[in-house]
């Protein structure tokens, strides 16, 4: 499994594109993705026609010596290649020194175990459904790193004029996870950030209320806009546009335009 979130969009795109091309010739009826791999705006026929319920949504981090996050020794070497981990473990924690690392899951565990860092920080719903999430050593709280659009959740997707395949997939669809990723989509697309940015949202729903936050923050790290709303309009979409507007509001694309 590849921790995909540190893609560009192109390619997010290039990592579905020839499962999609495959949805819109026929070949295959439905497609199943990690939430956080597909672009905020799908090809022309396709759609999103069930979000299962949610795995984790958190960040974990992985260090050598079982140690917590708050635990880790000043200057402790972290990797990471995600520019929105990058930008919270600073906001956080400005002693740590970040190490740029890529590759999937098992080839960080092994870059860790040869000391090229202290510790990692990969998807916790990633290592769940590897089966290794023993290996986790904390679990980072939103109010430390809010995780990556749509981290934990599944995109089933399928044609949109496949009706009998739509109507048959409604049945796992879990409502409150699907308003979730609306809403953090939508705060996404709103702001027109590339994935070079550093962005991230969570949103939750409680009974008819959805509360999302999200952060914008320059690639330095030296920047950071972070707003939370919590709203009872039924379209979660706009409640994610709304968030978005309010950081534009307070500078956002100045955040986002800075080195």
């Amino acid at each position: 499994m590849h921790d995909s979130e540190e893609g560009t969009v192109d390619s997010k795109r290039l990592f579905t594109k020839e499962i999609e091309e495959s949805l819109l010739s026929e070949e295959i009826q439905i497609a199943v993705h990690s939430m956080k791999d597909l672009t905020t705006d799908l090809p022309t026929g396709l759609m999103i026609a069930a979000v299962p319920q949610r795995a984790d949504h958190r960040d974990a981090l992985i260090s050598r010596n079982k140690r917590k996050f708050e635990q880790l020794p000043g200057g402790a070497r972290v990797g990471t290649s995600s520019p929105r981990r990058r930008t919270q473990l600073l906001a956080a924690r400005g002693d740590l020194e970040i190490v740029d690392m890529h590759g999937n899951v098992d080839t960080r565990l092994r870059k860790l175990d040869a000391g090229e860092c202290d510790a990692i920080v990969l998807a916790a719903a990633g290592l769940m459904r590897l089966g290794l999430e023993k290996h986790a050593t904390d679990l980072l709280s939103t109010r430390t790193m809010l995780p990556a659009v749509g981290q934990g959740a599944l995109a089933i997707e399928s044609r949109e004029n496949d009706g009998e395949m739509v109507n048959l997939l409604s049945r796992i669809d879990h409502e409150p996870t699907r308003r979730a990723v609306e809403a953090e989509r939508a705060f996404a697309r709103k702001l027109g950030a590339n994935c070079k940015t550093p962005i991230a949202a969570f949103a939750s729903v409680h009974n008819t209320n959805l509360t999302i936050d999200g952060m914008v923050a320059s690639t330095d790290g030296r920047m950071v806009l972070r707003g939370q709303l919590t709203s009872d309009e039924q379209d979660s979409k706009k409640i994610g546009e709304e968030l978005a507007e309010s950081l534009i509001k307070k500078g956002a694309q100045i955040v986002m335009e800075a080195a």
